[in-house]
């Protein structure tokens, strides 16, 4: 891990063949597309499966419509995955292909017979699908529908822009890195990682703008508790948009001794779609206690939270930066890659979290490394204050801008 420990979340500082910084060249080409008239920028999204690799699509999406409101976007995904509702629901044209998960282990009957012609049967839809909407661009910000979406860009010729949000790339975006015009990546140490690494810029990842209203404590508590006075101190649960049995049992059999013996003392608690009615039917009810199986307003979570305990998911893992906040996590053993080891790694160099592996995880064990961090006001402040400094919040402008000058034929280096 020794990485890691070396590692930084800001840019290089190292200048791209230019006199001009990279974000100066940028900015240059954003303010020439905005005086020039807005051509209509058709843009293709591939991103499924989980929350971490939709929300970054999103936001992506939603920065690209100020600098041009003229573009037209189609988000591609599978018909079963969490994208299927949430795409639609953010307000962008969705269609659907086959998804081409890769089992493990690697050299297993499932990846050396069937894969490969579910792979071959989805990028043969997403060549009709790039053939019938034209895009500009393809950008893929992962799940198991963007390797063939972002293949098949690379087959047509389609201009392509890959967003990795962990700390270490997985073997899809390896592979599409060879075809990628460009890297956007999240942390300094990722760049090492690609074999073509003048293609990576490092932006951080791309937090929703909801994440960024500033809503005070006050207010965000009182959307999910009524009438709430005076200090409180808030946990936040978030087992990802999936669920974690893991850090649901944990709590369970502690939040509400936890409760009944803090006064002051407010949990929030994402069960997870998967385990909410199982959770519901065991929870008892507390005036202080908010059971969701998926919090819609994260935003005011957030806002409202002192205290995070998470999985370590590249997306959440950055929205815990982003807004400042002390941090308890969990990384999940079950994430291909190691990815979320990797990520809570970084989190605790950088900013402080502490770390928790499932298999040292328990009832006494969490609720100790809670109450550590909740009773000490100077750590707190110390860790929040560590979580704003790693934090890149500019994100999705970044890399809108950079789409923009793909699409627009503007030389760089020149």
């Amino acid at each position: 891990m020794a990485a890691f420990a070396s590692s930084s979340l800001y840019p290089s500082t190292t200048p791209l063949q230019s006199p001009l910084s990279f974000s100066a060249q940028l900015r240059a080409v954003s303010n020439n597309a905005v005086s020039a008239p807005a051509h209509n920028l058709r843009v293709v999204f591939a991103a499924g499966g989980t929350g971490g690799h939709i929300y970054p699509a999103i936001a992506i999406a939603d920065q690209l419509k100020i600098l041009n409101p003229n573009a037209q976007f189609l988000f591609v995904g599978t018909p079963t995955g969490m994208e299927a509702k949430a795409i639609p629901s953010a307000g962008f044209p969705f269609t659907t292909v086959p998804a081409a998960p890769l089992a493990r282990p690697f050299l297993s009957p499932r990846n050396l017979f069937v894969l490969p012609l579910i792979l071959t049967s989805s990028v043969f839809k997403n060549l009709k699908i790039l053939h019938e909407f034209d895009p500009d661009i393809v950008i893929g910000t992962g799940g198991f529908v963007s390797f063939p979406t972002c293949l098949a860009a690379a087959i047509k010729g389609v201009k392509l822009l890959i967003q990795e949000q962990n700390s270490v790339p997985g073997v899809a975006n390896l592979v599409l890195s060879l075809f990628a015009d460009k890297i956007c990546v999240a942390f300094n140490s990722s760049v090492e990682c690609f074999w073509q690494r003048d293609k990576c810029v490092v932006c951080g990842n791309p937090v929703r703008l909801s994440l960024m209203n500033n809503t005070s404590k006050a207010a965000a508590i009182r959307h999910f508790f009524r009438a709430v006075e005076g200090e409180k101190k808030l946990v936040l649960v978030l087992g990802g948009s999936l669920g974690a049995n893991a850090i649901n049992i944990a709590l369970f059999n502690v939040y509400f001794q936890m409760l009944s013996e803090n006064e002051e003392l407010f949990i929030i608690w994402q069960t997870g779609t998967e385990s909410f009615s199982e959770m519901e039917s065991l929870v008892r009810t507390h005036p202080r206690l908010f059971l969701s199986p998926f919090l819609h307003a994260v935003d005011l979570a957030y806002a409202a939270a002192d205290l995070i305990v998470s999985r370590a998911g590249a997306m959440t893992c950055y929205e815990i930066l982003a807004t400042g906040k002390p941090s308890i996590l969990i990384p999940s053993p079950h994430v291909a890659e190691g990815h979320q080891f990797k990520n809570a790694q970084l989190m605790a160099d950088v900013a402080g979290s502490r770390v928790i592996m499932e298999d040292e995880l328990d009832s006494a064990t969490l609720r100790k490394a809670i109450e550590e961090i909740i009773d000490n006001d100077n750590l707190m402040q110390e860790m929040s204050e560590r979580a704003s400094r790693a934090a890149k919040t500019n994100a999705s402008a970044e890399i809108a801008e950079l789409v923009i000058s793909l699409t627009t034929d503007v030389d760089l280096s020149s």
